[in-house]
């Protein structure tokens, strides 16, 4: 990353000799890779300076390194700007690729090009093969696993929706997202500017102008003498520096940057780490949209977006690609100029922690403010407007920077009306662009990972670049990413109503500060006080700044989610998606999306509207019934005909949310209850309710997911039974059941005598156990399902708390019995998971496998190393823990491997269901195990939902799971019998050879299973 920022500052001297300074020192050298010299190939290649290329071949042949794709590229760029080049010195380049097994068309097919790098080349080809035209192959599903073969083979019958606009609609939304990540912030209305402006507030605003005016240019001036100092540093050993880092961006980009952080800050202040990372990842995020900037990517961009809207638009011809397809064959097409993929390699995590540290100390250390800017006084002062401190965290201190309280008393009381968001923290306002690499998908210029990680950590991407079959993978990201949103204005206003009165807890909408209790004030060196009445004055104080730290945060959470969705209200738009490396998806912008609270949900619709149809108005109500948290137990006729009872009640809520009887205040999700009654009365009073077009998403839940994985893969008949895979007249409830059962142990105890079960007499319920039965499966220890329980008793007013400690610890010992005996087949599975992970690692590897869709997975968990950021404030130690040169944490890798391997089952489950709706034409979404469409097509959803289901576990799924372990880990034996090696390996084989045995419950039997995802 340095040498890229020196060369594109054009500090091209200062890049060469740092490459220099690090190829003649040995240790150095092998840190070294044939890209990094590469890089000054590419800057004597736009020279035309091919002594400079030839000698840095030199460099390559004297590291011990091979040229590679790259390195030919950027010689024969520069033959191709060489006017008078010689034909021999061409053919003599073009012979030496082939004999080190590399071909021109992989030049133009993999190669990363910039600005007319690929015309230049070109031409140098043609100076010895005029008539030479690179390969248009454009193979976008090169092999497909099994699970889907047919899918891609056999497309006659897709059907793939369409978005509700024309093409010159979707291609001028283009053009308005392509300005909004230009930009890189974008600046909205706080929905607290509803508020009247009192004197008090415009004083305030007009106060924070002035400052942060005059802010503006003291940073600005001290960032240019800091700069200069760094700038003549000497360079005698070349070594990094920041100088390159601070010239990515004109100088007033970067004080934009360090004034809006200031302005975010939050009273009780931010880890330095953090503020530093933030900073420095904004720096970033600009400087690779400049980058594409000028590798004059833009118009390639616009062009091929223009005609990929053909495959979306509602008056255009139905196109039989799915859109990566059709990306590609797009991209292909026009091959000439510059590569739209790739190209950016991301900086290390340690160079984006000292860029934000340098921005961070030039901003304590030149911001200031007149101690008497609220009230006037003879001892006027400049004090500093942040401060770094320290503070413990548990046993760790952490470095703090906090904003003086006459600056967040400033903020607090001027209520501003404007917040400014990086541009990817918003929906984008056209359909993303299609994931199709790696490398390259989701928003127009914004930088985004495929694969969200650790930063910081590499070997997930180095995985993926190797994998030739992601494209399932892709296209379900695709197609998540293609779902059209709009808000439910009703709704918000509703919200946005109480957030600007005192906000409810009850309703889950955080009151305003105002609200929070007073931070007494007492002085610890007054006499008066005795030595325990100062230790509860002291804790009085803690408790009061830890509540007011939290309600501002939660406060924050909610003004910027709702703020958003005020922003967003006419709008139509689009979350593009990525995933974790367990393969679980997720919407890239953080703050408003689907997977959010009840809240964020309930002001979401679908953009598409449908009509109900015959059984759409019955979704709606079953959909109503499941969101209260009532009849958990009853049958779908049941969960209707009770809809149909309260049918007075779900309208008053329509009608008078506030002032009526308020029954959907009562209900577990009420915003989502809500917004489900609105749409309820507006269905029944709709002149015929089967043709009310309805936007409204309808949830189906899976019956505890990770249950009804190991149920399916180890075929067993009692778990399967319990967890819906087996069709019942009414709902398998694994919690009621386990609860039930730990009802039963503990009468049988309290009639022995325990004590705890005596106590706990009436206080099992569902409630208490439902999320340790959930999180077992997800690999939950005692310790963990402990604190879960102790947090549901605590909840309970009428439980004594002084048995809160014994209860749980009581507790979960019955919990964990209890499924141990329900679910034989889910604990052999899960031990023999957790063992073979175990023994991996032992033996110094981290636990990798592959979904049966493809994905390549690795656990990232290696032990902890130290490593120390010296800055001027202060040194900032990392605790790095997936250094692949570091050992494997067994504990972590042994721990995590059951949970992550069922994750990506379901995430696998998931991706299946979304192609398989794409191609029928549905509108689907989902948040891992809860899938969303319209009340039309819910039937068709379900269906699709189990097919797929029995698709994927009627995959020999722990017997290739095994072959895959022991392909990657048992191949070569050590030769000595008697080594503590060969033991070892030995161990693993026998234990990865024996997979555990299968029931007899007949899979085909979850296609007829109501209660599935119900």
């Amino acid at each position: 990353s340095y040498l890229e920022a020196c060369v594109f500052v054009g500090e091209t001297e200062r890049a060469h000799h740092f490459l220099l300074s690090q190829h003649r020192v040995r240790s150095r050298r092998k840190h070294l890779n044939t890209d990094v010299y590469n890089i000054m190939m590419k800057v004597w290649a736009k020279k035309g300076v091919l002594n400079q290329i030839g000698r840095v071949f030199i460099l390559l042949e004297e590291a011990g390194l091979k040229p590679n794709l790259g390195s030919y590229c950027a010689a024969l760029e520069c033959m191709g700007r060489s006017f008078n080049c010689s034909p021999k010195i061409v053919t003599r380049c073009l012979n030496q690729m082939e004999k080190d097994g590399l071909y021109v068309d992989d030049v133009f097919s993999q190669c990363v090009f910039r600005q007319d790098e690929r015309d230049m080349v070109l031409r140098a080809v043609h100076i010895v093969r005029p008539d030479y035209h690179p390969s248009l192959n454009a193979n976008t599903n090169q092999s497909s696993p099994a699970l889907v073969q047919d899918y891609y083979s056999q497309k006659e019958d897709h059907h793939y929706p369409r978005l509700d606009f024309t093409q010159m609609e979707l291609q001028e939304r283009f053009k308005h997202q392509l300005s909004i990540e230009q930009a890189c912030t974008v600046t909205i209305n706080s929905v607290e500017a509803a508020k009247p402006v009192t004197e008090n507030m415009g004083k305030m605003r007009e106060l924070l102008a002035d400052q942060r005016a005059h802010w503006q240019k003291i940073l600005l001036q001290a960032f240019r003498d800091s700069k200069m100092i760094l700038a003549n540093t000497s360079t005698k050993d070349y070594r990094l520096n920041l100088y390159p880092y601070l010239c990515l961006l004109k100088d007033g980009e970067y004080i934009d940057i360090m004034i809006q952080s200031v302005a975010t800050l939050p009273p009780s202040g931010e880890s330095l780490k953090i503020l530093a990372r933030d900073l420095g990842s904004r720096v970033y995020t600009k400087y690779s949209v400049r980058q594409k900037h000028q590798n004059q990517m833009l118009d390639k961009l616009s062009a091929i977006y223009n005609k990929y809207t053909r495959v979306l638009a509602k008056d255009t011809k139905e196109c039989e690609n799915l859109p990566r397809e059709q990306w590609c064959k797009l991209e292909t097409e026009q091959r000439s100029g510059p590569s739209l993929q790739g190209g950016e390699s991301h900086w290390p995590y340690i160079v984006t922690l000292e860029l934000g540290t340098y921005m961070v100390d030039l901003m304590v250390k030149n911001l200031k403010i007149n101690s008497d800017i609220l009230n006037p006084a003879h001892d006027r002062k400049l004090i500093p407007v942040l401060y770094h401190m320290y503070a413990f965290r548990s046993t760790r201190q952490i470095g703090f920077i906090k904003p003086h309280p006459i600056l967040s008393q400033m903020q607090q009381e001027a209520m501003e009306t404007k917040l400014t968001f990086d541009s990817y923290v918003m929906p984008m306002l056209c359909p993303p662009v299609p994931w199709t690499s790696v490398r390259f998908g989701a928003y127009l210029l914004t930088p985004t990972k495929l694969m969200r990680t650790v930063e910081g950590a590499m070997q997930h991407d180095v995985l993926l670049e190797k994998c030739q079959n992601l494209h399932p993978v892709l296209d379900s990201l695709n197609q998540l990413g293609n779902c059209a949103w709009k808000i439910n204005k009703p709704v918000l206003d509703i919200i946005i109503s109480i957030f600007n009165d005192r906000g409810s807890e009850k309703l889950d909408i955080p009151p305003p500060l105002t609200e929070a209790p007073r931070i007494p004030h007492f002085n610890p060196h007054d006499p008066n006080y005795t030595a325990s009445e100062k230790a509860l004055m002291k804790r009085q104080v803690m408790s009061a700044k830890k509540k007011y730290s939290e309600m501002h945060s939660l406060r924050m959470d909610a003004l910027y989610k709702l703020s958003i969705a005020h922003h967003m209200r006419d709008e139509i738009f689009w979350f593009p998606h990525n995933m974790d490396f367990r393969g679980r998806t997720y919407p890239c912008p953080p703050y408003f999306n689907h997977l959010g609270s009840d809240v964020t949900r309930a002001t979401l619709l679908f953009a598409e509207g449908k009509p109900l149809g015959a059984k759409g108005l019955d979704w709606l109500k079953i959909h109503l019934v499941n969101l209260t948290g009532l009849k958990k137990r009853s049958s779908l006729q049941g969960r209707l005909e009770y809809a149909d009872t309260i049918m007075e009640d779900i309208l008053d809520s329509a009608d008078n949310p506030l002032k009526g009887k308020k029954w959907w205040m009562n209900a577990d999700e009420p915003w989502q209850a809500l917004s489900c009654c609105m749409e309820i009365a507006n269905a029944v009073r709709a002149p015929d309710s089967t043709q009310f077009i309805s936007h409204f998403p309808v949830h189906q839940d899976g019956s505890c997911n990770g249950l009804q994985h190991y149920a399916a893969l180890g075929r067993d008949v009692i778990g399967a039974t319990s967890v819906n895979l087996m069709p019942c007249e009414v709902p398998q409830d694994v919690y009621s059941g386990v609860a039930q059962q730990v009802e039963e142990l503990r009468a049988r105890d309290a009639k022995s005598g325990l004590k705890i079960a005596q106590v706990l007499e009436g206080f099992i319920s569902r409630k208490v156990v439902k999320q340790t039965v959930m999180t077992v499966v997800y690999g939950v220890t005692r310790y963990g399902g402990r604190l879960q329980i102790e947090k549901r008793l605590k909840e309970i007013d009428e439980f004594p708390k002084e048995h809160v400690w014994d209860a749980s610890h009581y507790l979960v010992r019955l919990v964990f019995s209890g499924l141990k005996e329900m679910f034989t087949g889910t604990r052999e599975i899960q031990d023999w998971l957790t063992e073979s992970a175990r023994l991996i690692s032992k033996s110094g590897h981290t636990v990798e496998w592959v979904t049966p869709l493809g994905l390549p997975i690795i656990q990232p968990y290696h032990r902890t190393r130290n490593q120390v950021l010296k800055s001027t404030m202060q040194h900032i130690n990392l605790q790095i823990n997936h250094d692949t040169k570091e050992r494997p944490d067994t504990v972590k890798q042994k721990n995590a491997f059951p949970p992550n391997f069922i994750h990506s089952l379901d995430s696998t489950h998931m991706m299946l269901t979304a192609l398989h709706c794409y191609s029928a034409g549905l509108t689907f979404v989902s948040v891992h195990d809860c899938f969303w469409t319209h009340a039309l097509t819910v039937d068709t959803m379900n269906k699709v939902c189990r097919e797929q289901f029995v698709a994927l576990h009627s995959q020999p799924i722990l017997q290739e799971l095994s072959n895959f372990l022991l392909r990657k880990y048992c191949t070569s034996l050590p030769s000595e019998a008697r080594n503590k090696k060969y033991q070892e390996c030995r161990r693993l084989m026998l234990l990865l050879a024996k997979v555990p045995q299968t029931g007899d419950f007949d899979l085909q039997r979850v296609k007829e299973s109501t209660y599935f995802f119900s």
